[in-house]
């Protein structure tokens, strides 16, 4: 299974989101740059992933709603998709 490390520092706007998961996902040529694209390629993925978002609540302080709905399709896809597998990893606090 592949480990793909996403950090929500990274996903600053919607555009560079986008870009930062096609990359680190290694999405199709021809992603669409949206939820619904991401939700396709995802859930018709079974190479086995496990992605692990760290600083999840950064996605959603940056990006607001649309935050909110990336995580929460993450979380779908982990139960449509039984090869993703899916960790949000909270920042410990000391």
């Amino acid at each position: 299974m592949e480990i793909i490390r996403l950090d929500g520092r990274k996903m600053t706007d919607r555009k560079a989101m986008h870009a930062y998961l096609k990359r680190e996902l290694d999405l199709p040529e021809y992603y669409g740059n949206n939820l619904d694209a991401l939700w396709d390629c995802l859930t018709t993925d079974f190479s086995g992933k496990m992605i692990i978002l760290q600083n999840p609540q950064m996605v959603q302080n940056q990006l607001g709603d649309y935050g909110d709905s990336l995580v929460s399709l993450l979380k779908e896809v982990a139960v449509a998709n039984s090869a993703i597998r899916l960790i949000l990893a909270y920042p410990l606090h000391s």
